[in-house]
């Protein structure tokens, strides 16, 4: 809880809250739970430019105390004077920011969420449910050349080259028996997907991963395990669950062959609770 009284107890808490926050809001079960998140933001940019202006003013006010490490008063003084001066700059800039987040703020408040689209007339009429399993993950310098490649020639191009981690039901298999099987292709917020055919490809030059997922259709009848289907936020919050019964040496063997890991499975740096589902009924995001 803030303290009101001591600035560094509660610049500790407002970085916690804000890492917190970046992992939580990798992914929104309810889309109009943005429109809530997006305003408690706004406001803490107005308390963040506030913050800049008074940690600013608190250097000029003690000017006069400032040396460097060798004792020299003047250039300490010039030091915080510089500090100071740097400080009111960010300010200017983060008004800026301001007037883009209420603009952004704007348009949230005029978007009506209606509900997930349930199971499509073709898939109801077939008499099976889609999913989509994991084909290869690639992150570092596999994935550089792979969006070096989307640059260079585009998304086909990348689809075709990555096609070649698909051993078919050997990777179909490989996926079912360890749980990479997703009721919707697992995307973060700045993640770009494309689809072609029966393949998403998803890729995010920023973060430097990019990964290839394959459609697999399921009966409607058949029973699915809860280890069997990963869903989509937890694939990418890494809370979902893989088959425990499923040896080591399977497991190193399959992602040897076809599958890389999820960046989900790796150390999560947010360590945190996992979230429940939000509601699932049209929402508004204002």
């Amino acid at each position: 809880m803030p303290t009101f009284h001591d600035p560094l107890k509660d610049a500790a808490e407002a970085s916690e809250a804000l890492r917190g926050l970046a992992h939580a809001s990798r992914v929104f079960d309810n889309p109009s739970d943005t429109y809530t998140v997006f305003g408690d933001l706004v406001a803490g940019v107005r308390s963040l430019r506030q913050v800049l202006d008074q940690v600013a003013n608190a250097h000029l006010t003690h000017r006069g105390r400032a040396h460097d490490d060798d004792g020299d008063h003047l250039a300490g003084s010039q030091r915080a004077l510089a500090a100071a001066d740097e400080l009111h700059h960010a300010g200017t800039l983060l008004d800026q920011v301001h007037d883009r987040l209420e603009a952004a703020f704007s348009h949230l408040g005029r978007i009506a969420w209606h509900p997930e689209p349930a199971l499509s007339r073709e898939a109801r009429a077939e008499g099976v449910a889609r999913r989509w399993i994991s084909v290869v993950f690639l992150q570092g310098e596999e994935a550089d050349e792979v969006l070096d490649l989307i640059d260079r020639d585009g998304t086909d191009a990348a689809i075709t080259h990555l096609k070649n981690w698909d051993y078919g039901d050997e990777t179909t298999d490989a996926a079912l028996e360890n749980g990479y099987v997703h009721d919707e292709p697992p995307t973060g917020a700045l993640d770009r997907v494309v689809t072609e055919g029966s393949y998403t490809l998803t890729y995010n030059p920023a973060m430097g991963h990019v990964s290839l997922l394959r459609q697999h259709t399921v009966p409607l009848d058949a029973e699915l395990d809860d280890a069997d289907v990963v869903p989509a936020r937890e694939a990418i919050t890494g809370d979902g669950p893989l088959d425990t019964s499923t040896s080591h040496a399977t497991g190193t063997a399959m992602r040897e062959r076809s599958l890389r890991t999820s960046p989900a499975t790796e150390e999560d740096w947010f360590a945190g609770p996992a979230r429940t589902a939000g509601p699932t009924g049209q929402g508004l995001s204002r």
